[in-house]
């Protein structure tokens, strides 16, 4: 059964990323600090009494293509209803475009219990989220006026129409044509994979798809972003009469069973009526402002679905009997190496959420503080983190699941628990919104280089002063291994910011094993800072916590350290005859 893990997102909102500093600044409503607590206990009552209790048989029966439309389980409507009326799919958006106007670090907290509650079925408020970005950042007041407040108040969806059959990660491949049509366009073209792109839960699907003008220039600086809607949206902002847009097939996945993955096809007959979005060709523009806010939320799934994993395989540890300890049955969670996986996870997820939520500050600090040098170092801040919180804790969900299954034993192979649902479910994340060997590549090649390649630099500062407080504390237990690691960490980027020559692929090579150990450090960190302001507050989870940034100094960190050699290896080890012919 899921339990929202409330005590420990309320402790590292406020004392890990700061939400009394993030609720001061310009814009807010006053006591926004105050309401977190009851707006994540009132999440918590939806996600666990609603939304959780159908992740089973979203999962058993999944999306079914019924006539041309896609029909999920029973109860996803109702609660997708209340979901949607609750206000929950717009907390970060100003109010006067029907949001909450609400900090992100704290719509982070609320969607990872959502996300943790149903994983499948996050990827339709997600996927929203995106298009909300992308119309109000980059959309004409009429499109604005007429899509918003029904996206944002939950009547309609909205999708990511990116990838085509020969176009995936390359997305200057992309061919869908929009041809003139008065005043608007027609779009004619294939796209698949296509998340929540047909579903009986809204009204209406606001589709945004990259597309090619006639005159595009080939490439990805060709591209226009369009507005495509399922239903044709008139000058009042209704929707009417259906558009040339169809659901050809639902992909058979190994999971997310629940999440219909679509085949679209745009013009069959007279062309799909799109609305270009933002300059001619600036559609990557555009597009990114969707993706970059995609991959925060990714990243967060892989938290969430980690937090699922643990709790089951916590709670199956505690009634699973097996073996003797003192003399008498014992329950497995006894054993010192069940309290070994259990602790990896735990320390692992508390470190990401840390990460998610510190992330989720400075993104608020960039886009809200009155001092314009203050949000373009936050700016920064948040440009470091993206890759770190996708694949990292994207990382940890597949990680974490796969622990799950290893903790139930052989029970945890058989499909009667839940266990092989949460890993099966959480391997689609390090894929999509850019699988994480990319995030590692922006990582390693293009946020080390930016402002100087002073992302990094700053980011070391930081920690070096958080060193510093601990040892006037006296905390060497966690002193020293933290300050090997930042060694490490500090060593690797140097390296990988340097000239390398005639090797052109070194940093390529090295970016994977940089992003690996950049994580967990960042996350080790983290959790030391946990702890050390647990103990200055007198919070009654201060020992747990010290406990936590111990086991993950001792455990997690040494292994993550230990890549820096991989990092610096350069390329010269990659090529043993894989470029023969099989």
């Amino acid at each position: 059964m899921f339990r929202a893990p409330l005590d420990d997102l309320v402790f590292q909102l406020r004392h890990v990323a700061g939400l009394a500093e993030v609720a001061a600044l310009p814009g807010f409503p006053d006591g926004v600090d105050d309401l977190a607590e009851p707006i994540l206990a009132e999440a918590a009552k939806l996600a666990e009494g609603e939304i959780a209790p159908l992740n089973e048989p979203g999962d058993r029966i999944g999306a079914r293509l019924v006539d041309g439309g896609v029909v999920l389980p029973a109860g996803y409507r109702e609660m997708f209803a209340t979901f949607a009326d609750g206000g929950w799919k717009a907390l970060p958006f100003p109010e006067d475009i029907g949001g909450q106007n609400l900090p992100w670090a704290l719509a982070f907290a609320v969607n990872e219990v959502f996300y943790a509650a149903n994983l499948g079925f996050s990827n339709c408020p997600l996927l929203t989220q995106g298009a909300i970005e992308a119309v109000w950042h980059h959309g004409t007041a009429d499109q604005q006026r007429r899509y918003l407040r029904h996206l944002t108040e939950g009547r309609w969806t909205g999708t990511m129409c990116l990838t085509e059959p020969q176009a995936g990660t390359d997305l200057g491949a992309v061919a869908t044509r929009a041809v003139p049509d008065g005043d608007g366009w027609r779009l004619f073209g294939t796209k698949i994979y296509i998340t929540f792109g047909e579903h009986d839960l809204a009204d209406n699907i606001v589709h945004l798809a990259l597309a090619r003008l006639p005159d595009a220039p080939a490439g990805t600086k060709g591209l226009s972003m369009f507005v495509v809607p399922k239903r044709l949206v008139d000058a009042d902002g209704r929707a009417g009469a259906p558009n040339d847009v169809r659901c050809l097939s639902l992909e058979h996945k190994l999971g997310s069973h629940v999440s219909p993955t679509c085949v679209l096809q745009f013009g069959e007959g007279d062309g799909a009526v799109a609305e270009l979005v933002g300059e001619p060709h600036q559609g990557m523009r555009c597009m990114w402002t969707m993706m970059n806010q995609a991959r925060l939320s990714v990243g967060l799934q892989g938290l969430a679905i980690a937090e699922r994993a643990y709790q089951e395989a916590r709670a199956y540890a505690h009634e699973r009997v097996q073996g003797r300890r003192d003399g008498r049955p014992t329950a497995i969670v006894g054993h010192p190496d069940v309290r070994r996986m259990l602790m990896t996870m735990k320390s692992q997820i508390e470190a990401m959420r840390g990460v998610v939520l510190t992330a989720g500050a400075a993104l608020d600090t960039a886009t809200r503080h009155a001092d314009a040098d203050v949000r373009a170092a936050a700016q920064r801040r948040v440009e470091l983190l993206t890759p770190i919180v996708k694949a990292g804790c994207t990382d940890l969900g597949v990680e974490v699941a796969s622990m799950g299954v290893q903790v139930h034993g052989g029970m945890g192979y058989v499909e009667d628990c839940r266990a092989p649902q949460h890993l099966r479910d959480a391997r689609i994340t390090t894929i999509y919104e850019g699988t994480n060997g990319i995030q590692a590549l922006d990582l390693a090649g293009r946020k080390l280089q930016m402002a100087g390649g002073e992302l990094p630099v700053e980011l070391f500062a930081e920690f070096r002063r958080e060193l510093r407080g601990l040892e006037v504390d006296g905390w060497s237990d966690l002193v020293t291994p933290l300050r090997d690691a930042l060694a490490g960490a500090e060593a690797a980027t140097r390296w990988l910011q340097a000239d390398h020559g005639a090797d052109a692929d070194a940093v390529a090579a090295g970016a994977t094993p940089y992003l690996r150990l950049m994580a967990p450090t960042v996350g080790a960190f983290l959790l030391a800072r946990a702890a050390h302001r647990a103990a200055a507050h007198g919070h009654p989870a201060a020992a747990a916590k010290r406990t936590t940034a111990r086991f993950y100094a001792n455990q997690v960190l040494p292994p993550a350290s230990a890549l820096v050699g991989a990092v610096t290896a350069g390329s010269r080890d990659l090529d043993a005859g894989l470029f023969a012919a099989p």
